[in-house]
């Protein structure tokens, strides 16, 4: 997850975002080597990966003041998208328990549907919390190992048993972080709202 910089750019060409485009456009790829080549395996590595760069980028921008308006929006997006197209290739091929992927899936469209809705009626942005960010980290584990447990059967227990350990708290985190979001969204759409207002001609 992307950290706010305490400035930002409106450059377009950054390396983070760049980043985050091929994260995006390496979604169909994560379908294909699912569905199309059925190597979970590859999908699960493929997945993997992914979940690391979205640190990676954030790092960058950081370290490289490299933070852009076009990433604020872009970044949090393709997390979303990644958790939506990965999470729900998964449970389709019946590699995760189905209650454990459901209750990820309806955190993420909550929470992403809250956040489009509020901004379009005047919220403020705001960053995701220490929590979000460690409740992610611990999904991004938990899903891709669940994959390979199903795929590489020498270490299928070891894998399945770190996909639950990261994956229990992970649920348990981005839940208590989607909780603590409420008030926050609720002072920000009221903040947001007043700038409108003092604003308005």
């Amino acid at each position: 997850m992307r950290v706010e910089s305490p400035e930002s750019t409106n450059r377009i060409l950054t390396i983070p975002n760049v980043i985050t485009i091929v994260r995006l456009a390496c979604l169909p790829v994560f379908l294909w080597l699912l569905f199309g080549l059925d190597d979970w395996l590859a999908a699960a590595a493929l997945l993997a990966l992914l979940g690391i760069t979205d640190f990676v980028d954030g790092y960058i921008a950081r370290h490289l003041h490299q933070v852009s308006d076009l990433g604020k929006v872009l970044d949090p997006t393709a997390d979303r998208l990644l958790f939506i197209v990965g999470v729900g290739g998964i449970m389709v091929v019946g590699a995760a328990p189905l209650w454990f992927s459901i209750l990820v899936l309806a955190r993420e469209i909550l929470v992403g549907g809250a956040m489009v809705v509020l901004t379009l009626m005047g919220m403020k942005r705001f960053d995701v919390s220490w929590w979000g960010k460690a409740g992610t980290l611990c999904l991004m584990v938990s899903f891709p190992s669940f994959l390979a447990s199903e795929a590489v059967f020498r270490y299928a227990d070891a894998m399945r048993l770190l996909a639950w350990v990261a994956g229990i708290p992970g649920l348990v985190l981005s839940y208590y972080a989607a909780l603590t979001y409420i008030p926050v969204m609720r002072r920000n759409l009221a903040e947001g709202r007043a700038d409108r207002t003092r604003a308005a001609p």
